[in-house]
C-alpha cells in the first residue's frame, strides 16, 4: 500500500509539474517549490546513503523505494528557477544559475540521468551496485553545488 502511494504522489508530481514554471504566481512560490523538491529528493538521497555508507544496515526494499522517489524528484526543482527567480525570498541559489543556464542545464540534466541509474542499480538489490550509482549522483550534487550554491 505505501509504495502504491508514493508511486502514485509521484506520477501525480510529475504530470502536474511540467506547466510548473506556469503556475507561479509570484517568485517566493517558485523559490519555495524548488526548495521544498530538492528537500524531500535529499531526505531520500539521505537515506540512501546511511546505507552506502554502512551508518544503518541495507535494505534492498527500502533502498529501491528511496532511490525511485530521488529519481522522480530530480525532475521537478527546475521548473523553478525561471527567470526572476533569483529574488523574492531567501534562497542559496547564486547568481551564476541566471547568468550561465547552459552549464545549470548540464548540471540538472546529469543529476536527472545519475538519479536514473540510482534507481537501476537499487533495483539489483546489490549494495555494490547502490554504493557506486550512489557516489557518482553524490557527485552530481556537489558538482552543482559547488558551482551554484552559496555555503
Amino acid at each position: 500500500m505505501k509504495t502504491l502511494a508514493v508511486v502514485a504522489l509521484a506520477a501525480a508530481v510529475t504530470t502536474l509539474s511540467a506547466p510548473a514554471s506556469a503556475q507561479f504566481a509570484k517568485p517566493e512560490d517558485a523559490i519555495k517549490y524548488r526548495q521544498s523538491a530538492l528537500f524531500v529528493m535529499g531526505q531520500h538521497f539521505g537515506r540512501l546513503g546511511a546505507m552506502a555508507n554502512g551508518r544503518i544496515p541495507f535494505d534492498a526494499k527500502a533502498a529501491q523505494e528511496n532511490a525511485d522517489i530521488v529519481a522522480e524528484m530530480a525532475k521537478l526543482p527546475w521548473a523553478g528557477f525561471g527567470a526572476g527567480t533569483d529574488k523574492g525570498a531567501p534562497t542559496k541559489a547564486l547568481p551564476e544559475i541566471w547568468t550561465q543556464q547552459a552549464k545549470f542545464k548540464e548540471h540538472s540534466d546529469k543529476l536527472e540521468a545519475d538519479t536514473v541509474k540510482l534507481a537501476a542499480a537499487a533495483k539489483t538489490g546489490n549494495l555494490d551496485n547502490l554504493k557506486t550509482a550512489f557516489g557518482a549522483t553524490a557527485n552530481s550534487c556537489k558538482a552543482c553545488h559547488d558551482n551554484y550554491r552559496a555555503k
